[in-house]
């Protein structure tokens, strides 16, 4: 008697399972049903960018036909360019974009893991958000004004205060000589390089101070109880624990500097020769080259050579961007072999 009052009535169990799976069946039904159809905008979004990469590259390699054709590869080390008699070579653009990028890097590098070890480990705290909206605000303008007050600004200043005393001094010594050649008008290489570096300095901070605020605190104050000075701190922490995003710092960087147009045709010089390598030297790079020519080229030759510079431009990036991801995928190799 006692087990038939402890057990519920046969009708009641069955009813509770019923009920149950009743109410949870539609749920279920939706649920999946919203999972595939978030699965599939999301399996759409990749396959569209992909289609639009794909499509981009054909179009380019379309448009660039003809001088593909008609130069192939040799396009790449002929610096003749000469819309006139109808022959291109796209040396000089090439040699500018790659040389204004590392002239870029050079100076922004360090100076952006400066301002964000300052920002992360020095600074007290009333001056840190400040400084740092500041600093990221530098990225909000407009690389027209950059270029502008290069031309009008900082080009004199670059000729009169550092190309002149650089060639008295070096006037005379064969390859620092070379080096420092060209007319003192402040506008060249050097000076797109400048500019460059003062545009891309905010992106790459902005990355390092987020990537260097990532590092346990834990760690580093352990580090600082040890005994170790700032400078350690960072070399031997910090920077071990945040190089991924140091090198995905510095890649967008250079993305940045690649393909930056306005600014460096303005004080680059957009000459179309190569006679020296020169800092200081007028220079040209595909963007200002693309800038300049492409609404006045006649169709034809003249327009697929600036359409082929284009698709070059498109396979430096991604020669760029495969590296990064090559150079990342080989830290995390090291960091799971040395655990």
């Amino acid at each position: 008697m006692s087990v038939a009052m402890r057990t519920p009535p046969l009708a009641a169990t069955a009813a509770l399972p019923q009920d149950s799976a009743g109410a949870g069946l539609p749920r279920r039904r939706r649920a999946s049903a919203a999972d595939a159809a978030f699965a599939l905008a999301a399996h759409a979004a990749a396959w569209i960018t992909l289609a639009l990469l794909a499509g981009i590259v054909a179009s380019l390699v379309v448009g660039a036909w003809p001088a593909i054709r008609t130069y192939g590869l040799a396009f790449l080390w002929h610096s003749e360019w000469d819309p006139v008699a109808g022959r291109f070579g796209g040396l000089v653009m090439i040699y500018g974009t790659l040389a204004t990028s590392l002239v870029a890097l050079a100076i922004a590098v360090p100076v952006s893991f400066g301002i964000a070890l300052f920002l992360v480990q020095l600074a007290p705290r009333w001056l840190r958000r400040p400084l740092g909206v500041a600093i990221e605000l530098l990225a909000a303008v407009p690389s027209i004004v950059y270029g502008m007050w290069g031309l009008l600004v900082f080009g004199p200043v670059l000729a009169s205060t550092v190309q002149q005393p650089l060639q008295r001094l070096f006037g005379g010594v064969p390859l620092l000589g070379a080096l420092v050649s060209g007319p003192p008008v402040g506008i060249g290489i050097l000076s797109a390089g400048i500019i460059l570096a003062i545009m891309i300095i905010p992106f790459i901070a902005a990355v390092m101070r987020d990537v260097f605020e990532t590092t346990p605190t834990m760690l580093v104050e352990s580090a600082y109880g040890l005994g170790a000075t700032t400078w350690e701190v960072v070399w031997k922490v910090v920077l071990p624990h945040a190089k991924s995003g140091v090198v995905g710092a510095v890649i967008l960087g250079l993305g940045r500097a690649l393909g930056e147009t306005m600014a460096v045709t303005f004080v680059i010089g957009n000459f179309n020769q190569l006679n020296s390598l020169s800092l200081f030297e007028a220079a040209n790079s595909i963007t200002s080259a693309l800038a300049n020519e492409f609404a006045e080229a006649s169709p034809g030759l003249h327009e697929a050579s600036l359409i082929y510079l284009g698709l070059i431009l498109f396979v430096i990036t991604f020669v760029v961007l495969a590296l990064s991801r090559w150079l990342l995928a080989r830290l995390r190799r090291r960091e799971g072999a040395r655990a």
